[in-house]
């Protein structure tokens, strides 16, 4: 089959590689139809993960079910399903307290805890930017799409990640209806922020970026666009708030936030977020700080560590809740939402590209260039 394939830093290729097969009989293959491009994936493409050359990239995967295990007993052939980007086996004791995102036996790393789809340290399975990908516990992973999946497939494929991660970051942070919420990042998962803190009511919701057509999303969603390159970001949501700063915030950034000059600043978007967040306020991080990377600039980033500051953040009586979302704790709402019409989250696609383009879309997607906001790799396309 054909896949996109991770050679070293900023070199991906679609090759032919083995093709994905039933291996337990609890797994699952899936045709994959719709695979996205996330944010985190520039991570690895990037160079600044421990990503090993030959893996198979793609996290954010829909398709339809091709064939089957003989463990399998819910998911059918033909079914259209959109896969978490956490892989979960349903039975541990993380999947079964709702947090299959720290799933206990999928990796099989005694040290790590989660596993995932074509991720650097998340377990050694190939990821979905391919024809077909194996999906394993089948039945506890696979959500099951209505009649109109081929319809709303772009819709349905945030279901995999970004819109899941986007409303577990306003859960972390403990909005309620009627208050305000900023969110520090306009990249895809950031938007989904923006608008999940829309879908749930909040009164008010502030979006730090400098990117124009992001920028232009933030204020179509009608949230506001706060454009840093103008002016201290901190200072502008005081402003908007009338100097009480907002209830609550996001972090939808990560480890590799830099200023408008392109100096990366690790710690700047965490410490913005303690001066924007009021008093006792909540801050939700899914924007990715991992243990080491290997492309920073200095030894103690290496070590991913950040100076923080944390006088302010306990003087303050802020908190702080972190980690990747357990897709599974929101996927089915998401989905109902998208099929009643309530939730369109592709709002945000620029691009539907064949897989065969997906060396071009990383390079273009990479280099934030105007119009690149998410792509949406389509095996099927010519």
């Amino acid at each position: 089959m054909k896949a996109l394939v991770y050679n070293g830093s900023r070199d991906v290729s679609v090759k032919e590689v083995p093709d994905a097969r039933i291996e337990r009989p609890t797994d699952v293959l899936v045709r994959i139809t719709a695979t996205n491009i996330c944010g985190s994936d520039l991570h690895m493409y990037e160079g600044r993960t421990d990503l090993e050359p030959g893996k198979v990239l793609g996290h954010e995967n829909l398709g339809v079910v091709a064939e089957v295990g003989d463990g399998v007993e819910r998911v059918k052939v033909g079914d259209h399903v959109c896969l978490p980007f956490n892989i979960g086996c349903g039975f541990c004791r993380n999947c079964e307290t709702g947090m299959p995102s720290y799933c206990l036996t999928a990796n099989p790393d005694p040290e790590m805890a989660g596993a995932a789809y074509g991720f650097a340290g998340m377990g050694p399975y190939s990821g979905g930017q391919a024809e077909y990908l194996r999906v394993p516990f089948g039945d506890f992973n696979c959500l099951r799409l209505p009649e109109d999946a081929e319809e709303k497939e772009d819709d349905y494929v945030m279901v995999a990640d970004i819109f899941p991660t986007g409303w577990h970051a306003t859960r972390l942070a403990g909005l309620k209806p009627g208050e305000s919420c900023v969110v520090y990042g306009a990249g895809p998962v950031g938007l989904m922020a923006a608008y999940s803190a829309l879908l749930q009511g909040a009164s008010q919701v502030m979006v730090v970026d400098r990117h124009p057509d992001r920028l232009r999303l933030v204020e179509r969603m009608g949230a506001i666009a706060v454009d840093d390159s103008k002016g201290d970001p901190v200072e502008q949501i005081l402003n908007l708030t009338d100097g009480r700063r907002a209830d609550c915030g996001c972090e939808c950034v990560g480890y590799q936030a830099h200023d408008h000059l392109g100096v990366e600043h690790p710690e700047m978007t965490m410490n913005n977020l303690v001066k924007s967040v009021k008093f006792t306020g909540g801050i939700g991080v899914v924007g990715i700080f991992l243990p080491s990377d290997p492309g920073a600039s200095d030894e103690m980033a290496r070590n991913g560590r950040l100076t923080f500051d944390m006088g302010t953040f306990w003087f303050q009586g802020q908190k702080i809740g972190t980690g990747q979302a357990p897709v599974k704790a929101y996927n089915r709402q998401l989905r109902d939402m998208i099929h009643r019409d309530r939730a369109k989250p592709s709002f945000i696609v620029s691009h539907d590209l064949p897989l065969q383009r997906a060396p071009e879309a990383y390079e273009h997607f990479d280099n934030r260039e105007d119009g690149w906001t998410k792509v949406v790799l389509k095996p099927a396309l010519a």
